[in-house]
């Protein structure tokens, strides 16, 4: 995992592109490296591939389905998972594989 900060650029807080993590501030807060860091177990568990393939798609229904870009993005199971966790950093230590599923 490879941690990049201060991508002014980046149009989100954060982002996790297997093995980056990349982060629009230079000094951004725990809380928000946590949640990718989530994220990057999930591609691991996943694999790269099929882990985009399925949020892509996930993004699409739920967009289809509430016709906001931003609330489709929340209920993404991968995401649902990561904000209901990003707070308690000792999660990765106990969380079992594919626990995103139960966020479907």
């Amino acid at each position: 995992m490879i941690i990049l900060k201060g991508i002014s650029r980046l149009h989100v807080n954060g982002m996790t592109l297997f093995p980056f993590i990349l982060i629009r501030e230079k000094e951004p807060n725990d809380y928000l490296i946590f949640h990718e860091r989530i994220h990057i177990r999930q591609q691991l568990e996943m694999g790269i591939f099929l882990f985009y393939f399925w949020y892509l798609m996930e993004w699409f229904i739920h967009y289809l389905q509430v016709k906001d870009v931003w609330k489709a993005y929340y209920l993404i199971s991968f995401e649902k998972e990561a904000y209901a966790n990003d707070k308690n950093f000792n999660y990765l230590k106990s969380r079992k594989s594919w626990s995103f599923l139960k966020w479907l």
